[in-house]
């Protein structure tokens, strides 16, 4: 479990995906004075150099952020949607892009006074270059940084004083034990927190685990009557190759905008992002 690194990821399709619906909930929730609690359940380091290291060697940023920032440059024309996603990245960066923020960065620049932040990391090296980077923060005496198994501690968490509540659960699945420790976790939080909004990212994989996923989270959340939103990108079909070609998001209390916001941001992205023909898209919902 510990051979998975976020920075090989960094800028790719998949964040891509996931950070702009991430900024979207977390708007939407922003909209009421009431605090809010939001939860990463796999932080990862926060931030990541672009120039080095591991997103050096993997590239993948090549054909997200950077093919994204390319298709804008040559003129074509973007939604709202996807111009607040790149305004975030670009906040980390004084010139071009060299630095992406992933997830605990994007939502702990959108802290309030009144919100808090709650980051849970098990990797050894992970979660000291994790430590470093919140410290860095103005916001830190907001952030709490956990050492520990989401997966285990997330329900200790819930119901949040202020029973405002954003989780994201988004971890590697290298394991795949995680697709059923997943299943257990939402089952759990639920129980204790059943009107939170929860944002599930997953890999769309050759794998039994990874298909069946969406119909076993769609289950779950008709079990507890709770309205869902299931996203997925795809960027690529091509059989054989071993790097993820398509990603989605299932969430669970989905604000009424989501669905909107996605439906333009989806389209335009698969045709920015697209390598090959089998570029596609899915944007499905359901209220309780």
């Amino acid at each position: 479990m510990f051979s998975y690194r976020h920075a090989f990821h960094a800028g790719s399709h998949a964040d891509i995906l996931k950070h702009l619906t991430l900024i979207h909930l977390v708007e939407y929730l922003q909209e009421k004075p009431v605090a809010l609690t939001m939860v990463d359940t796999h932080a990862g380091a926060g931030i990541y150099s672009l120039q080095d290291g591991f997103a050096a060697v993997s590239k993948e940023a090549e054909n997200g952020i950077y093919r994204l920032l390319e298709f804008k440059e040559e003129g074509n024309a973007i939604p709202p949607s996807i111009q607040k996603y790149l305004d975030c990245i670009g906040s980390e960066n004084s010139g071009d892009l060299a630095t992406y923020p992933g997830s605990p960065f994007i939502l702990a620049r959108m802290l309030r006074p009144q919100d808090r932040l709650k980051l849970f990391e098990l990797h050894p090296k992970e979660i000291d270059i994790l430590h470093h980077n919140i410290e860095q923060l103005d916001c830190t005496k907001q952030i709490d940084v956990y050492a520990a198994d989401s997966f285990s501690r997330l329900k200790g968490l819930l119901p949040p004083p202020s029973r405002r509540g954003l989780v994201l659960i988004d971890p590697s699945y290298e394991d795949k034990q995680d697709y059923r420790y997943l299943e257990i976790t939402l089952e759990e939080a639920l129980q204790r927190f059943v009107t939170g909004c929860y944002a599930v990212w997953y890999p769309i994989l050759s794998r039994r685990e990874s298909a069946a996923l969406p119909d076993r989270m769609k289950k779950l959340a008709a079990t507890h009557k709770r309205s869902w939103l299931h996203a997925e990108l795809r960027v690529e079909n091509a059989p054989g190759e071993r790097r993820l070609q398509a990603s989605g998001m299932f969430i669970i209390n989905p604000p009424w905008t989501l669905e909107k916001h996605l439906a333009e941001a989806l389209p335009i992205l698969t045709q920015a992002l697209a390598i090959n023909s089998g570029a596609q898209y899915l944007l499905k919902s359901m209220e309780a």
